[in-house]
């Protein structure tokens, strides 16, 4: 019989101070060792940094933040959040809520307790756009928060092309206010943690880490209200708009990638 995840929403809607207290516990450790893997331990070279940290800082408290990247390896999330300050670690209310999959985080109750209290949310692959995952993360953007999506729905583990899941698109179309967009391409997680046994953490891989720039969602989700859009065609507009854009990342990061690594060698 699978775990019942029916609790952790609510849970998380409504949190206790003791929950509260466990959450930042468990976000800044995490984001501790993630920051010791990824900088210490391996071989990183991010690019526009400046970009996460000055939002993080210094947006208007209103404006929810979206991120969206590629996703080669289970340690993606939390390993890209390795590259972020310590400022921004430390600050647990600052940092990203993220969709992981109910199937392989929520299987039992451990899991299910240390990936909620690292602010996860369990999606259910195949259940579609309208489900409780999507509508809580709809309610956190109009609290003006920070959502990080994996917009391929599933780690992709052969790098090919994989069409975006229409969830991003509702996400961005029925924020109360329209969210701020930043594309994120990296680069070696996979060898980090590979996608093949054993699964165990390497050391002194070379990673790359690239920050887009900031994507200002508000005249795009004006003028589809304004054409009066169906929210499919919203949803496929802005799926669409944001994948050409991640896609061009990946191309720019794959070239800086290349030169940087060669140069050490």
């Amino acid at each position: 019989m699978a775990y019942n995840i029916d609790w952790i929403v609510p849970a998380l809607s409504k949190p206790t101070h003791l929950w509260r207290l466990a959450s930042t516990i468990t976000m800044v450790a995490v984001g501790l060792f993630s920051k010791v893997l990824i900088r210490l331990l391996n071989r990183s070279k991010i690019y526009n940094r400046q970009v996460i940290s000055d939002l993080l800082a210094n947006r208007d408290q209103s404006r929810p933040l979206v991120t969206v990247s590629n996703h080669h390896s289970c340690f993606d999330d939390p390993g890209i959040w390795g590259t972020l300050t310590l400022r921004h670690l430390l600050c647990p209310s600052k940092m990203r809520w993220s969709l992981a999959a109910h199937d392989i985080c929520f299987t039992c109750s451990q899991h299910s307790y240390f990936f909620s209290l690292g602010k996860c949310i369990p999606v259910i692959r195949g259940a579609g756009v309208y489900q409780k995952a999507v509508d809580f993360m709809i309610e956190r953007l109009a609290k003006g928060d920070w959502v990080h999506i994996f917009p391929e729905g599933k780690v992709n583990m052969s790098k090919e092309h994989i069409r975006f899941k229409w969830g991003i698109g509702r996400m961005i179309f029925e924020s109360p206010v329209p969210p701020i967009v930043v594309p994120i391409w990296h680069i070696g997680m996979d060898d980090v943690l590979p996608n093949e046994p054993p699964y165990v953490l390497r050391l002194r891989k070379n990673l790359t880490f690239n920050y887009g720039n900031p994507i200002d969602m508000s005249d795009m989700v004006r003028a589809l209200k304004s054409a009066n859009a169906t929210e499919e065609e919203a949803r496929k507009q802005i799926t669409d708009f944001l994948q050409d854009r991640l896609q061009k990342l990946k191309i720019e990061t794959e070239a800086l990638h290349a030169q940087y690594f060669r140069s050490k060698s």
